[in-house]
Protein backbone atom coordinates (compact mmCIF):
# COMPACT_ATOMS: atom_id res chain seq x y z
CA UNK A 1 0.00 0.00 0.00
CA UNK A 2 2.02 3.24 -1.57
CA UNK A 3 1.34 6.74 0.75
CA UNK A 4 0.94 8.55 -2.11
CA UNK A 5 0.31 12.35 -2.10
CA UNK A 6 -2.64 11.91 -4.12
CA UNK A 7 -4.67 10.64 -1.56
CA UNK A 8 -4.61 13.41 0.54
CA UNK A 9 -4.67 17.84 -0.36
CA UNK A 10 -2.23 18.54 2.64
CA UNK A 11 1.34 19.41 1.03
CA UNK A 12 4.27 17.89 3.13
CA UNK A 13 7.44 19.91 4.31
CA UNK A 14 10.34 18.96 2.98
CA UNK A 15 11.65 17.04 5.84
CA UNK A 16 8.34 14.83 5.80
CA UNK A 17 8.53 14.11 1.77
CA UNK A 18 9.84 10.72 2.40
CA UNK A 19 6.69 9.21 3.50
CA UNK A 20 4.50 10.04 0.17
CA UNK A 21 7.41 7.74 -1.52
CA UNK A 22 7.09 5.19 1.20
CA UNK A 23 5.20 1.63 0.14
CA UNK A 24 4.39 0.88 3.70
CA UNK A 25 3.17 -2.49 3.29
CA UNK A 26 6.61 -3.57 1.19
CA UNK A 27 8.65 -1.96 4.78
CA UNK A 28 6.18 -4.15 6.60
CA UNK A 29 7.16 -6.97 4.66
CA UNK A 30 10.77 -6.62 5.21
CA UNK A 31 10.73 -5.93 8.81
CA UNK A 32 8.71 -8.71 9.84
CA UNK A 33 10.31 -11.15 7.55
CA UNK A 34 13.92 -10.08 9.11
CA UNK A 35 12.45 -10.45 12.73
CA UNK A 36 11.21 -13.94 11.93
CA UNK A 37 14.74 -15.25 10.31
CA UNK A 38 16.84 -13.23 13.89
CA UNK A 39 13.91 -15.52 16.21
CA UNK A 40 14.70 -18.79 14.33
CA UNK A 41 18.65 -17.94 14.95
CA UNK A 42 18.47 -17.41 18.74
CA UNK A 43 19.86 -20.21 20.35
CA UNK A 44 22.67 -20.86 23.21
CA UNK A 45 25.21 -18.34 22.06
CA UNK A 46 21.96 -15.58 23.35
CA UNK A 47 22.35 -17.37 26.44
CA UNK A 48 25.67 -17.30 26.79
CA UNK A 49 26.09 -13.65 26.29
CA UNK A 50 23.38 -12.49 28.86
CA UNK A 51 25.67 -14.95 31.13
CA UNK A 52 28.60 -12.57 30.54
CA UNK A 53 26.59 -9.34 31.02
CA UNK A 54 25.61 -10.11 34.25
CA UNK A 55 28.97 -11.69 35.72
CA UNK A 56 30.19 -8.00 34.09
CA UNK A 57 27.03 -6.35 36.21
CA UNK A 58 27.83 -8.37 39.31
CA UNK A 59 31.50 -7.85 39.40
CA UNK A 60 31.23 -4.20 39.14
CA UNK A 61 28.93 -4.61 41.78
CA UNK A 62 30.74 -6.69 44.16
CA UNK A 63 33.95 -4.46 43.40
CA UNK A 64 31.67 -1.07 44.53
CA UNK A 65 30.03 -3.21 47.73
CA UNK A 66 33.35 -4.24 49.13
CA UNK A 67 35.59 -1.16 48.29
CA UNK A 68 33.06 1.41 50.48
CA UNK A 69 34.96 1.02 53.74
CA UNK A 70 37.93 1.57 52.34
CA UNK A 71 37.33 4.89 49.87
CA UNK A 72 36.54 8.09 50.67
CA UNK A 73 33.16 9.39 49.57
CA UNK A 74 34.86 11.85 47.72
CA UNK A 75 36.77 9.70 45.32
CA UNK A 76 33.68 8.18 43.89
CA UNK A 77 34.83 4.84 43.25
CA UNK A 78 32.56 2.74 45.09
CA UNK A 79 29.77 4.62 44.00
CA UNK A 80 30.70 4.27 40.06
CA UNK A 81 31.26 0.92 40.57
CA UNK A 82 27.68 0.72 42.27
CA UNK A 83 25.89 2.75 39.86
CA UNK A 84 27.14 0.49 37.36
CA UNK A 85 25.87 -1.97 39.02
CA UNK A 86 22.06 -1.00 39.09
CA UNK A 87 22.38 0.34 36.31
CA UNK A 88 23.05 -2.44 34.29
CA UNK A 89 21.01 -4.68 36.31
CA UNK A 90 17.88 -2.56 35.32
CA UNK A 91 18.87 -1.92 31.44
CA UNK A 92 19.89 -5.11 30.26
CA UNK A 93 19.11 -7.98 32.72
CA UNK A 94 15.82 -6.98 33.63
CA UNK A 95 14.78 -4.85 30.86
CA UNK A 96 15.20 -7.63 27.98
CA UNK A 97 14.71 -10.78 30.38
CA UNK A 98 11.28 -9.24 31.34
CA UNK A 99 9.84 -8.54 27.82
CA UNK A 100 10.61 -12.20 26.79
CA UNK A 101 14.17 -11.94 25.12
CA UNK A 102 15.30 -15.53 27.15
CA UNK A 103 12.45 -17.36 27.76
CA UNK A 104 13.51 -19.95 25.68
CA UNK A 105 16.69 -19.78 26.17
CA UNK A 106 17.14 -22.90 28.26
CA UNK A 107 17.23 -21.08 32.28
CA UNK A 108 13.82 -20.67 33.49
CA UNK A 109 15.30 -18.10 35.92
CA UNK A 110 15.38 -15.62 32.66
CA UNK A 111 11.90 -16.22 31.79
CA UNK A 112 9.14 -13.01 31.69
CA UNK A 113 6.84 -14.71 33.49
CA UNK A 114 8.88 -15.57 36.84
CA UNK A 115 11.79 -12.99 37.04
CA UNK A 116 11.49 -10.43 39.98
CA UNK A 117 7.33 -10.81 40.16
CA UNK A 118 5.16 -12.73 42.79
CA UNK A 119 6.80 -12.05 46.14
CA UNK A 120 9.36 -9.63 47.85
CA UNK A 121 11.88 -12.46 47.81
CA UNK A 122 11.86 -12.62 43.96
CA UNK A 123 12.45 -9.03 43.43
CA UNK A 124 15.15 -9.40 45.97
CA UNK A 125 16.87 -11.94 44.13
CA UNK A 126 16.24 -10.69 40.47
CA UNK A 127 15.52 -7.43 40.42
CA UNK A 128 15.75 -4.76 43.13
CA UNK A 129 14.94 -1.23 42.59
CA UNK A 130 13.10 1.88 43.24
CA UNK A 131 9.93 0.54 41.42
CA UNK A 132 7.83 -3.07 41.56
CA UNK A 133 9.26 -5.21 38.13
CA UNK A 134 5.44 -6.07 38.04
CA UNK A 135 4.44 -2.50 37.55
CA UNK A 136 7.19 -1.40 35.23
CA UNK A 137 6.18 -4.74 32.94
CA UNK A 138 2.66 -2.66 32.65
CA UNK A 139 3.82 1.10 32.52
CA UNK A 140 7.10 -0.74 30.01
CA UNK A 141 6.14 -3.40 28.68
CA UNK A 142 2.77 -2.62 27.26
CA UNK A 143 1.51 0.77 27.03
CA UNK A 144 4.96 2.57 26.21
CA UNK A 145 6.10 0.30 23.46
CA UNK A 146 2.29 -0.31 22.27
CA UNK A 147 2.01 3.46 22.20
CA UNK A 148 5.14 4.60 21.36
CA UNK A 149 5.14 8.54 20.02
CA UNK A 150 1.27 8.40 20.86
CA UNK A 151 -0.32 11.18 23.03
CA UNK A 152 -0.80 8.58 25.21
CA UNK A 153 2.75 7.02 25.40
CA UNK A 154 3.02 7.02 29.24
CA UNK A 155 6.99 7.80 28.41
CA UNK A 156 5.93 10.61 26.22
CA UNK A 157 8.59 13.58 27.66
CA UNK A 158 7.32 16.16 25.80
CA UNK A 159 3.70 16.02 27.57
CA UNK A 160 4.81 14.77 30.75
CA UNK A 161 7.34 18.18 31.00
CA UNK A 162 4.84 20.63 29.66
CA UNK A 163 4.78 22.56 32.80
CA UNK A 164 7.67 22.88 32.57
CA UNK A 165 7.76 23.86 29.34
CA UNK A 166 5.40 27.08 29.29
CA UNK A 167 7.32 28.33 32.51
CA UNK A 168 8.63 32.09 32.22
CA UNK A 169 11.30 31.41 34.62
CA UNK A 170 14.36 30.23 32.61
CA UNK A 171 16.46 29.36 35.92
CA UNK A 172 13.34 27.29 37.73
CA UNK A 173 13.34 25.52 34.25
CA UNK A 174 17.08 24.58 34.62
CA UNK A 175 16.19 23.66 37.80
CA UNK A 176 13.43 21.12 37.44
CA UNK A 177 15.60 19.48 34.70
CA UNK A 178 18.67 18.78 37.03
CA UNK A 179 16.61 17.63 39.88
CA UNK A 180 14.28 15.56 37.35
CA UNK A 181 17.70 14.01 36.08
CA UNK A 182 19.19 13.28 39.24
CA UNK A 183 15.87 12.03 41.05
CA UNK A 184 13.96 10.63 38.35
CA UNK A 185 13.68 6.84 39.47
CA UNK A 186 11.91 7.64 42.68
CA UNK A 187 10.45 10.85 42.35
CA UNK A 188 8.42 10.17 39.35
CA UNK A 189 8.95 6.66 37.63
CA UNK A 190 8.17 4.83 41.16
CA UNK A 191 5.05 6.42 41.38
CA UNK A 192 3.94 7.00 38.52
CA UNK A 193 4.65 3.38 37.22
CA UNK A 194 2.33 2.07 40.51
CA UNK A 195 -0.46 4.21 39.18
CA UNK A 196 -1.00 2.23 36.29
CA UNK A 197 -0.31 -0.91 37.84
CA UNK A 198 -2.85 -0.25 40.27
CA UNK A 199 -5.24 1.21 37.18
CA UNK A 200 -4.61 -2.37 35.88
CA UNK A 201 -5.73 -4.00 39.12
CA UNK A 202 -8.42 -1.71 39.63
CA UNK A 203 -10.08 -2.83 36.27
CA UNK A 204 -10.19 -6.56 37.14
CA UNK A 205 -11.65 -6.37 40.37
CA UNK A 206 -13.53 -2.97 40.43
CA UNK A 207 -13.96 -2.05 36.92
CA UNK A 208 -16.83 0.59 37.65
CA UNK A 209 -14.63 2.33 41.02
CA UNK A 210 -12.03 2.73 37.97
CA UNK A 211 -14.60 3.99 35.15
CA UNK A 212 -15.92 6.90 38.02
CA UNK A 213 -11.88 7.48 38.88
CA UNK A 214 -11.11 8.25 34.97
CA UNK A 215 -14.60 11.02 35.05
CA UNK A 216 -12.33 13.10 37.98
CA UNK A 217 -8.74 12.55 37.19
CA UNK A 218 -6.51 12.72 34.20
CA UNK A 219 -5.30 8.72 34.41
CA UNK A 220 -2.82 9.93 31.78
CA UNK A 221 -1.01 12.85 33.81
CA UNK A 222 2.40 11.92 35.51
CA UNK A 223 2.09 11.23 39.09
CA UNK A 224 5.26 12.22 41.20
CA UNK A 225 6.40 11.51 44.85
CA UNK A 226 5.31 14.89 46.08
CA UNK A 227 1.99 14.91 44.60
CA UNK A 228 1.02 11.45 46.04
CA UNK A 229 2.98 12.54 49.49
CA UNK A 230 0.81 15.66 49.16
CA UNK A 231 -2.50 13.86 48.14
CA UNK A 232 -2.91 16.43 45.80
CA UNK A 233 -5.85 16.55 43.71
CA UNK A 234 -5.14 14.58 40.95
CA UNK A 235 -3.97 11.51 42.67
CA UNK A 236 -6.03 8.73 41.75
CA UNK A 237 -8.10 7.68 44.69
CA UNK A 238 -6.94 4.04 44.43
CA UNK A 239 -3.28 5.17 44.55
CA UNK A 240 -2.67 4.70 48.18
CA UNK A 241 0.44 6.29 50.21
CA UNK A 242 0.59 3.68 52.26
CA UNK A 243 0.12 1.10 49.77
CA UNK A 244 2.71 2.19 47.66
CA UNK A 245 5.40 3.57 50.12
CA UNK A 246 4.54 -0.72 51.39
CA UNK A 247 5.13 -2.28 48.23
CA UNK A 248 7.59 -0.08 46.31
CA UNK A 249 9.63 2.31 48.33
CA UNK A 250 10.40 0.91 51.51
CA UNK A 251 11.78 -2.25 50.48
CA UNK A 252 14.00 -1.15 48.63
CA UNK A 253 15.14 1.93 51.03
CA UNK A 254 15.39 -0.07 53.68
CA UNK A 255 17.85 -3.00 52.05
CA UNK A 256 19.70 -0.14 49.88
CA UNK A 257 20.43 2.35 52.26
CA UNK A 258 20.07 0.57 55.91
CA UNK A 259 21.48 -3.25 55.18
CA UNK A 260 23.67 -3.18 51.98
CA UNK A 261 26.08 -1.29 53.77
CA UNK A 262 26.13 -3.17 56.80
CA UNK A 263 28.03 -5.89 55.05
CA UNK A 264 30.73 -4.08 53.67
CA UNK A 265 31.66 -2.47 57.09
CA UNK A 266 31.05 -5.74 59.30
CA UNK A 267 33.85 -7.06 56.97
CA UNK A 268 36.11 -4.50 57.02
CA UNK A 269 35.69 -4.30 61.08
CA UNK A 270 35.98 -7.81 61.60
CA UNK A 271 39.48 -7.93 59.50
CA UNK A 272 40.39 -4.92 61.49
CA UNK A 273 40.32 -7.08 64.52
CA UNK A 274 41.47 -10.22 63.25
CA UNK A 275 44.64 -8.54 61.51
CA UNK A 276 44.63 -5.54 63.95
CA UNK A 277 44.48 -2.90 61.84
CA UNK A 278 42.73 0.06 63.27
CA UNK A 279 41.71 1.68 60.02
CA UNK A 280 39.61 -0.66 59.13
CA UNK A 281 38.18 -1.50 62.62
CA UNK A 282 36.96 2.35 62.32
CA UNK A 283 35.70 2.45 59.23
CA UNK A 284 32.52 4.53 59.86
CA UNK A 285 28.65 3.40 58.61
CA UNK A 286 27.62 6.66 57.45
CA UNK A 287 30.38 6.91 55.14
CA UNK A 288 29.43 3.56 53.70
CA UNK A 289 26.04 4.82 53.60
CA UNK A 290 26.46 7.83 51.57
CA UNK A 291 28.51 6.07 49.06
CA UNK A 292 25.25 4.78 47.99
CA UNK A 293 24.01 7.14 48.06
CA UNK A 294 25.85 9.13 45.37
CA UNK A 295 25.90 5.36 43.51
CA UNK A 296 22.10 6.21 43.59
CA UNK A 297 22.27 9.59 42.26
CA UNK A 298 25.07 8.92 39.67
CA UNK A 299 22.50 5.83 38.61
CA UNK A 300 19.72 8.08 38.24
CA UNK A 301 21.93 10.51 36.08
CA UNK A 302 23.41 7.42 34.14
CA UNK A 303 20.01 5.85 32.94
CA UNK A 304 18.34 8.92 32.48
CA UNK A 305 20.90 9.66 29.72
CA UNK A 306 20.73 6.43 28.22
CA UNK A 307 16.52 5.69 28.57
CA UNK A 308 15.10 9.20 28.43
CA UNK A 309 16.58 10.11 25.31
CA UNK A 310 15.89 7.36 23.03
CA UNK A 311 12.30 8.80 21.85
CA UNK A 312 13.17 12.61 22.26
CA UNK A 313 14.14 14.84 20.27
CA UNK A 314 12.91 17.64 17.43
CA UNK A 315 13.45 14.62 14.77
CA UNK A 316 11.73 12.03 15.98
CA UNK A 317 7.72 11.85 15.06
CA UNK A 318 4.69 12.16 17.61
CA UNK A 319 0.98 11.06 16.23
CA UNK A 320 -1.99 11.28 16.95
CA UNK A 321 -3.86 7.88 16.58
CA UNK A 322 -3.05 4.45 17.99
CA UNK A 323 -2.11 1.48 15.61
CA UNK A 324 -2.50 -2.13 15.28
CA UNK A 325 0.54 -4.01 16.69
CA UNK A 326 2.42 -5.67 13.43
CA UNK A 327 0.89 -3.64 11.04
CA UNK A 328 3.12 -1.41 8.65
CA UNK A 329 2.30 2.30 10.55
CA UNK A 330 3.39 0.30 13.66
CA UNK A 331 6.81 -0.84 12.25
CA UNK A 332 7.41 2.74 10.98
CA UNK A 333 6.81 4.31 14.02
CA UNK A 334 9.44 2.24 16.09
CA UNK A 335 11.48 3.63 13.64
CA UNK A 336 10.85 7.14 13.18
CA UNK A 337 10.37 7.37 17.08
CA UNK A 338 13.23 5.85 18.38
CA UNK A 339 17.02 6.96 18.50
CA UNK A 340 19.93 4.53 18.45
CA UNK A 341 23.67 6.16 19.64
CA UNK A 342 26.96 4.40 18.99
CA UNK A 343 26.84 0.99 19.24
CA UNK A 344 28.56 -2.63 17.95
CA UNK A 345 31.02 -3.89 21.06
CA UNK A 346 29.93 -5.46 24.44
CA UNK A 347 31.91 -2.69 25.75
CA UNK A 348 30.28 -0.10 24.21
CA UNK A 349 27.05 -1.41 24.47
CA UNK A 350 27.38 -2.40 28.29
CA UNK A 351 27.89 1.55 29.24
CA UNK A 352 24.85 2.34 26.72
CA UNK A 353 22.47 -0.79 28.60
CA UNK A 354 22.10 -2.35 25.34
CA UNK A 355 19.29 0.66 24.86
CA UNK A 356 21.57 1.87 22.04
CA UNK A 357 19.76 -0.35 20.05
CA UNK A 358 16.23 1.11 20.22
CA UNK A 359 15.21 1.37 16.43
CA UNK A 360 15.59 -2.64 17.07
CA UNK A 361 14.66 -3.53 20.47
CA UNK A 362 11.32 -1.52 19.90
CA UNK A 363 10.75 -3.29 16.22
CA UNK A 364 11.14 -6.62 18.39
CA UNK A 365 10.98 -6.38 22.00
CA UNK A 366 11.02 -10.36 22.49
CA UNK A 367 14.62 -11.10 21.16
CA UNK A 368 18.10 -11.11 22.60
CA UNK A 369 20.88 -8.61 23.60
CA UNK A 370 23.00 -10.33 20.65
CA UNK A 371 20.32 -10.67 18.11
CA UNK A 372 19.84 -6.23 18.19
CA UNK A 373 23.76 -6.56 17.36
CA UNK A 374 23.30 -8.38 14.74
CA UNK A 375 19.79 -6.77 13.67
CA UNK A 376 21.56 -2.93 13.40
CA UNK A 377 23.08 -2.81 10.14
CA UNK A 378 20.16 -5.31 8.23
CA UNK A 379 17.26 -2.76 9.74
CA UNK A 380 20.02 0.15 8.37
CA UNK A 381 19.68 -1.47 4.84
CA UNK A 382 16.17 -1.77 5.17
CA UNK A 383 15.51 1.65 6.24
CA UNK A 384 17.95 2.83 3.39
CA UNK A 385 16.35 0.72 1.03
CA UNK A 386 12.42 2.14 1.41
CA UNK A 387 13.73 5.93 2.26
CA UNK A 388 13.21 5.93 6.10
CA UNK A 389 14.71 7.91 8.22
CA UNK A 390 17.04 6.18 10.93
CA UNK A 391 18.49 8.32 13.48
CA UNK A 392 21.90 7.04 15.41
CA UNK A 393 23.67 9.88 16.88
CA UNK A 394 26.17 9.96 20.26
CA UNK A 395 24.27 9.63 23.13
CA UNK A 396 25.37 12.98 24.54
CA UNK A 397 23.85 14.87 21.36
CA UNK A 398 20.65 13.09 22.04
CA UNK A 399 20.52 14.33 25.66
CA UNK A 400 21.24 17.82 24.48
CA UNK A 401 18.02 16.84 21.82
CA UNK A 402 16.11 15.71 24.93
CA UNK A 403 17.09 18.86 27.44
CA UNK A 404 15.57 21.30 24.51
CA UNK A 405 12.48 19.36 24.71
CA UNK A 406 12.36 19.71 28.28
CA UNK A 407 12.75 22.80 28.55
CA UNK A 408 10.11 24.09 25.72
CA UNK A 409 13.19 25.08 22.87
CA UNK A 410 12.46 22.67 20.86
CA UNK A 411 9.05 20.25 20.11
CA UNK A 412 8.39 16.71 18.66
CA UNK A 413 7.84 16.14 14.76
CA UNK A 414 4.40 15.94 14.24
CA UNK A 415 3.66 13.29 11.77
CA UNK A 416 0.69 14.26 9.10
CA UNK A 417 -2.17 12.49 10.84
CA UNK A 418 -3.64 12.08 6.98
CA UNK A 419 -0.84 9.54 6.23
CA UNK A 420 -0.53 7.93 9.85
CA UNK A 421 -1.83 4.96 7.86
CA UNK A 422 -0.78 5.30 4.40
CA UNK A 423 -3.05 5.75 1.57
CA UNK A 424 -7.00 5.35 2.31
Amino acid sequence: MRASSKSTDTPLQPCDEWIDALDLESFRSDIANLGKTLSAQQGPADLAHLRKMIFWSNALTFCGLISTPFLPVWTCVPAILLSLGVTSRWTMIAHHTCHGGYDKSGDSRYNRFTFGVGSLWRRALDWFDWFLPEAWNVEHNQLHHYKLGETTDPDLLERNMLENRIDDNVLRKYAVVAFIIMSWKWWYYAPNTFKVLRAREMRKTNPAALSQEMKRVDLEQPLVLTALLSAASHVPRFVSIVDFLARVMLPFLIYRFVLLPAIPLYVAHTLGRVFSVSTLSTCSYATCVLHFVLADVLANIHSFIIIATNHCGNDMYRFATPCRFGSGTFYLRQVVSSANFSAGTDVIDFFHGFLNYQVEHHLWPNLSMLSYQKAMPKVKAICKKHGVPYVQENVLTRMGKTVDIMLGNTSMRVYPRDREFGSK
